[in-house]
């Protein structure tokens, strides 16, 4: 007897049915041979046959394309430096993680230009940059290279390896008096917008994907513009600041 294959909704066969089949004899494999006349409704209970559920392939990878990066989010601080558990709206949105995949890179001119981010790095990027995703329940994000302010070797921000034309520079301390010597609270001072510079990228690609130095150095003192770049605090409570090298007004002297 040839297999039938069930797909529409629970089907149910009861003793009456079969009793109906005329023939000489009917083999069961559960039953042996079994005459006609001799089916008896007791001898059968209902058979229900239920139509196989069938569930969707995940996806099992993400190859971003171009200049972008996969970047695995690391997961936001939920207690302060002191010990203090932080509730879920008070704590900082992530702006690191590792990267697990990266595209073929873009070209410029007659040039092709490689990403020059490994994967396994661990990463700073730009805090609104890319698009988050989720992905074997773990958040990531599809950014690309330029979005990614530099390389972080250690778990200090002081650390911070900048990429391409990003500045990075320790704050100096904000006035707290006025020219006229009055004490300012921590509320109205001013953002300072000087400090030293520690680490410089290696530079922007020009027209011909051609690599161009920066004009600042390391230990300059520079002014830079004032709501610019991306803020962080070190582990010591310096703060930092990682900016682009068009945002850098002057260097002091």
């Amino acid at each position: 007897m040839a297999a039938t294959q069930l797909t529409a909704s629970p089907v149910t066969v009861s003793a009456r049915s079969l009793a109906s089949l005329r023939a000489s004899s009917a083999k069961f494999s559960s039953f042996g041979t079994l005459k006609p006349g001799t089916l008896r409704q007791s001898h059968f209970r209902p058979l229900v046959v239920r139509a196989a559920s069938v569930v969707a392939p995940k996806y099992t990878s993400i190859k971003p394309l171009g200049d972008r990066v996969l970047v695995k989010i690391k997961e936001a601080e939920e207690k302060t430096m002191g010990g203090i558990l932080l509730p879920s709206t008070a704590q900082s949105k992530p702006q690191g993680g590792e990267v697990v995949a990266v595209g073929e890179g873009r070209t410029i001119g007659k040039n092709k230009i490689d990403i020059n981010v490994p994967t396994g790095a661990q990463i700073i990027y730009s805090k609104y940059a890319g698009t988050e995703v989720e992905f074997n329940d773990v958040k990531h994000l599809i950014l690309k290279e330029d979005d990614i302010v530099g390389l972080l070797e250690t778990d200090d921000i002081k650390d911070l390896k900048p990429l391409n034309d990003r500045v990075f520079i320790k704050v100096a301390e904000a006035e707290e008096k006025t020219a006229g010597g009055l004490l300012l609270t921590e509320t109205t001072k001013e953002k300072p917008s000087i400090g030293t510079v520690i680490a410089v990228g290696p530079g922007s690609l020009d027209e011909e994907g051609k690599l161009q130095p920066l004009p600042i150095s390391t230990g300059s003192t520079v002014l830079y513009s004032k709501y610019a770049g991306n803020d962080f605090k070190g582990k010591d409570g310096s703060n930092y600041i990682a900016l682009r090298a068009s945002d850098v007004m002057a260097i002091l002297s």
